[in-house]
């Protein structure tokens, strides 16, 4: 019962957070910038606990957070691009460094270093890209109804997958990797997210806040790619636990884990759903 109550406790100071950086684009950025670094400090600190590992855990670190922060004034037209050069010198150099590290296993170092930046960095920086968006006057405005939309879909569709598979379940999806999961908590997860997406429009222009002309149908479609790579994104982290051999990922958020834990869904499903908006605005 006490974990019960630190986990709960721990969920809802952490949406908590979540919604309430969205409010302001400084808090916004402030907040993920510090999420990118923890994620990508927890990440190397557990792969530099395999044998023939060494990942510079600062420096990555540096430059998975210099990436946001370069991303948000990209995105948001306060940077010009040439803001993306140090970030790349930085991979030149961490390429380059192995060269005269004489670790034994530079292969490692050089694949688990861009991991760090391709598996957290990126999405975690592409969620500028929902946030900072041009209107039809051509125009960048901070709108923070897609990205926080897609915390929420994430969110509905771990609560309808556990509620429909506890009721249902009775094909895992996944036993190899996750057992606890099914094929029908995750149908049942994916309906209910599609169907609140199909009446945010709705919504949206009830409160005046409708910024960006897709129909129900299209908001459905983002609801299931988001559901979709949401939760392969919690099966590869589940797959990196069980490759490392351990429960979870960190101990930052009491009864919840690490901030992999935490933000495994999204790093798949931010990538996607820029994809998908973007074809839809640009097609």
């Amino acid at each position: 019962m006490n974990n019960f109550i630190v986990r709960t406790i721990t969920a809802i100071i952490f949406v908590a957070v979540i919604v309430a950086s969205f409010l302001r684009a400084e808090t916004m950025v402030l907040l993920f910038a510090l999420v990118t670094g923890l994620t990508i400090w927890e990440f190397s600190g557990l792969v530099n606990d395999r044998p023939q590992v060494t990942v510079n855990r600062m420096i990555t670190t540096v430059a998975g957070v210099y990436l946001f922060f370069a991303m948000a004034g990209f995105c948001s037209e306060l940077t010009p691009s040439a803001v993306f050069i140090p970030y790349l010198i930085t991979l030149v150099y961490l390429m380059v460094a192995e060269l005269y590290l004489k670790h034994e296993d530079p292969i490692n170092d050089w694949a688990y270093t861009m991991m760090t930046q391709l598996y957290i960095a990126l999405p975690f920086s592409l969620l500028n890209a929902l946030a900072f968006h041009l209107t039809p006057e051509n125009e960048v405005v901070y709108d923070p109804v897609l990205p926080l939309c897609m915390f929420v879909f994430l969110w509905i569709n771990d609560a309808g997958a556990y509620i429909c598979g506890s009721l249902l379940g009775k094909h895992k999806l996944f036993p190899r990797i996750s057992p606890g999961k099914s094929w029908e908590g995750s149908i049942g997860g994916g309906i209910l997210v599609m169907l609140v997406a199909y009446f945010i429009p709705s919504m949206l222009d009830h409160f005046s806040l409708l910024t960006l002309n897709f129909s129900p149908l299209q908001w459905s479609g983002l609801g299931l790619v988001i559901v979709v790579f949401g939760t392969w994104g919690d099966l590869i982290e589940s797959l990196f636990k069980r490759t490392l051999g351990i429960k979870d990922s960190g101990n930052v958020l009491p009864g919840h884990g690490g901030m992999l834990d935490r933000f495994d869904s999204s790093l798949l499903a931010i990538p996607a759903a820029v994809v998908y908006i973007y074809t839809l605005l640009y097609i």
